[in-house]
């Protein structure tokens, strides 16, 4: 029988694989088998990709939100119905994710209530429907890189507020994104009446204003409460927020719209608010925040072309270059 060293290292491999294997462990490297290879398709790889996806239908989904608006207004619905639609075809999912991990959290004091209160109230309330408003008045790709500022107006805020540092870097982001606005304002200026977007540009921005202030006051409740329970019952707050809103200044037959509003509600609701929020909070425990929001970059981009393809918006130079300042700016934001 063959006793050389290599057949004898062999049947010990065996013998470990066989015992491996039994307790479900994975196989040991033969020790005669020489140098392993790495190849593609890791754990760590794998992750990344599946990370990446998710940030960018996030990002999808998030840039359609001004296009279904665009698409439900000539139906004649006003701004309220359409978010209480939007909201309340939401309700079921966030409900159903809040009570989830309401059982699983920490029970909430009085104060978390009146926090999640108001921070809903900003964020998924006010936001929505001064953006709602100024939909009414401005193209979707103007929207969606007014929109954007936010993380810029989140820096400001926690340094006129809050005591944080204000860095060169940030000081040349801020200014890149408004001059970019500044470009993409004057293209919409051209294409119709002033006055309008004035109002439009000035409702949206107090829409990001709006969101900021939420992101600002959110950090110490997602630390406590995780960004999942966080999420669903800010939403929760501001659902009830809304309707209330729509009960108080619309009869109930305001619900009864042409079909096609109920279609782009559900739309919404589900493209624009449950699957972008779910694989935004996803892509965040995958990537972190900072890469999920340079994925997150393709948005304006997204909501101009799609503003184009379905809208009949106009896209020009103008309004290219100023969404190009807008994303370098938010670039420099999100490497700091």
């Amino acid at each position: 029988r063959d006793r050389s060293p290599s057949r004898g290292l062999g049947d010990v491999y065996k013998r470990q694989a066989l015992a491996g294997s039994k307790r479900g462990q994975p196989l040991p490297a033969r020790p005669d088998a020489g140098p392993t290879l790495i190849t593609p398709g890791t754990a760590l790889e794998k992750s990344n990709a599946y990370g990446a996806s998710l940030a960018l239908l996030a990002a999808l989904g998030f840039s359609l939100k001004a296009i279904f608006v665009k698409l439900a207004y000539p139906y004649g619905v006003d701004a309220i119905t359409l978010l209480a639609l939007r909201m309340g075809f939401s309700l079921p999912v966030f409900l159903w994710v809040g009570l989830a991990h309401q059982r699983a959290g920490a029970s909430l004091a009085g104060g978390d209530w009146g926090r999640l209160f108001v921070l809903g109230c900003l964020g998924y309330y006010g936001a929505s429907i001064l953006d709602f408003w100024g939909l009414q008045f401005i193209s979707a790709g103007l929207e969606r890189l007014i929109l954007f500022t936010y993380p810029t107006l989140t820096i400001l805020i926690g340094v006129l507020f809050q005591g944080k540092p204000f860095s060169k870097r940030e000081g040349v982001a801020v200014a890149l994104c408004y001059i970019g606005i500044g470009f993409a304002f004057m293209h919409d200026l051209g294409q119709g009446d002033s006055r309008s977007v004035w109002i439009g540009s000035a409702l949206v921005f107090g829409s990001s204003v709006s969101y900021a202030l939420y992101l600002s006051g959110s950090a110490p409740m997602i630390a406590r409460l995780g960004a999942m329970r966080f999420a669903a019952l800010a939403m929760l707050m501001s659902t009830a927020v809304t309707l209330l809103h729509f009960a108080a200044s619309q009869p109930l037959t305001a619900f009864i719209q042409p079909l096609p509003v109920y279609g782009w509600g559900l739309a919404m609701a589900l493209f624009a608010t449950v699957v972008p929020v779910f694989a935004q909070s996803a892509a965040i425990r995958s990537l972190g925040a900072g890469r999920t929001s340079l994925f997150g970059m393709v948005g304006p981009l997204l909501t101009i072309g799609f503003g184009w393809w379905l809208l009949d918006e106009s896209i020009s130079l103008a309004q290219m270059a100023g969404a190009a300042l807008v994303l370098l700016g938010i670039l420099m934001v999100s490497r700091r």
